[in-house]
């Protein structure tokens, strides 16, 4: 059974990646979100702090995830682009969920939502970006591994 969290991503995911084709308002997919299959069962605070803090924050993410990137963030799928966005976010703005349930988190998304090897490409992208955005965090995992 999937967790409300799981639920809340999953959602977010979705909404992103229709704001990243439509560039519809947040306020208009956050409607259409609310219809969702699922929603009813999702951690909707921290979904709505994903969907409308990822759009808001979207230039400010894309810079921190730019540097870990092989391509432009614009080359990347629109799956793949949300996916990353939704685990940057949670770096940033949600420290008390730890980085490596994020990253797992996001992957689940991307074998979910994305291509077939879209969720290498995203572990890959969201270990350099933990070892930059969780450096203390992703250092003490490392020398406890």
């Amino acid at each position: 059974m999937k967790s409300a969290r799981r639920r809340s991503r999953e959602l977010a995911t979705q909404g992103l990646y229709q704001w990243l084709l439509s560039g519809a308002p947040a306020g208009e997919i956050d409607a259409q979100l609310r219809g969702a299959q699922g929603y009813d069962k999702a951690d909707k605070e921290h979904l709505d702090a994903m969907l409308n803090g990822v759009i808001r924050d979207n230039d400010a993410l894309s810079a921190e995830l730019t540097p870990c990137l092989d391509r432009p963030i614009e080359q990347l799928s629109p799956v793949e682009r949300a996916v990353l966005l939704v685990a940057a976010y949670e770096f940033k703005h949600h420290v008390e969920i730890p980085y490596r349930v994020v990253i797992n988190e996001a992957v689940e998304l991307a074998k979910t939502f994305g291509g077939s090897d879209g969720y290498k490409y995203v572990n890959g992208v969201l270990d350099k970006l933990a070892l930059k955005l969780r450096t203390t965090e992703t250092q003490a995992g490392r020398a406890n591994s």
